[in-house]
């Protein structure tokens, strides 16, 4: 972290404006032939004293399924964070193209209850470029403070990958990971999509991202339909898992395939307990109730 230089923004970018100059970098690349380099930036965007909006916090929850609450939910605070993660991954100093980018796995550290009347410090960085079997991947961190504090309340580090973009001096492994195959459970949810939760979800996250809004929107960036956004999708799953989670856990998700609207989603949720009955850990799986393809899968878990 001490390597990084830190760039105080006065304010949240606005995501509409970084997916306008996405694709306008986009464009200059594919004339050009170039590419940002083979290094990540080595520069920390935050944001002081943001402040969360009541309303839309409310939208949030009731889209979701949070019971409504002065506790920002992890989710959420995923979405607050995200345009300055979002702001990293702009710079003209980024080696990968933004656009196209697959969300493969979230992981969530929160360490306390973040109430929607604090001010927040929120930073973000890029780390970890590394190869992977079909392109490049890497880590955004988004970490969230209470403002003018160092305690650490949040801490996200979500992994893309640039399907099909190989930097040069940069391995790729060998071989795929195999996974165990997947047995379908019992559900213990059954989610129905329409075509419009992509705009529902964008409206409370700003994700306006093209490929979640329409059929005509994402064929033009080569999806078949327009497809749920993982957040959204693991955030309701978290939301499934309820109030038994309390204040302070880690929660995790892997993205195996993608959810094309409208849709139905299977849920299953497995629940451990702990020494003295308590709960330690609950495990979720989403699939398609159809195919039986997983979507996703991750874990909610109590910390130490």
């Amino acid at each position: 972290m001490s390597d990084f230089q830190t760039v105080i923004l006065g304010e949240m970018p606005a995501l509409s404006k970084l997916y306008v100059n996405a694709a306008a970098a986009a464009a200059r690349r594919r004339v050009l032939g170039t590419h940002g380099g083979t290094e990540l930036p080595a520069y920390t965007h935050e944001v002081r004293g943001v402040r969360a909006d009541v309303a839309n916090l409310t939208a949030y929850q009731h889209l979701i399924g949070e019971t409504a609450g002065d506790v920002l939910p992890a989710g959420f605070i995923h979405a607050l964070a995200f345009p300055l993660a979002m702001s990293v991954m702009s710079r003209d100093d980024f080696p990968l193209p933004l656009l196209g980018m697959i969300h493969l796995t979230n992981k969530v550290v929160q360490s306390g209850p973040i109430l929607f009347t604090e001010a927040l410090d929120i930073r973000a960085r890029v780390e970890n470029l590394r190869g992977h079997r079909t392109g490049t991947q890497l880590d955004v961190v988004a970490e969230v403070r209470t403002a003018g504090r160092e305690a650490l309340l949040w801490r996200g580090i979500s992994t893309y990958l640039a399907k099909g973009v190989f930097l040069p001096g940069i391995d790729k492994p060998s071989a795929p990971v195999t996974q165990p195959p997947f047995s379908v459970p019992d559900p213990t949810a059954l989610w129905q999509l329409g075509v419009d939760t992509g705009r529902a979800y964008a409206a409370v996250s700003g994700d306006f991202n093209p490929i979640h809004l329409s059929v005509l929107t994402a064929k033009a960036l080569g999806m078949r339909r327009s497809l749920a956004h993982g957040m959204y999708l693991a955030s309701r799953a978290l939301a499934d898992v309820g109030a038994v989670k309390g204040d302070s856990f880690s929660w995790e998700v892997a993205f195996d395939a993608p959810v094309f609207l409208p849709a139905r989603v299977a849920l299953d949720i497995n629940t451990v307990q702990g020494d003295g009955g308590a709960w330690a850990r609950s495990a979720y799986v989403a699939w398609n109730p159809l195919s039986g393809r997983r979507h996703f899968s991750g874990t909610v878990a109590a910390l130490d």
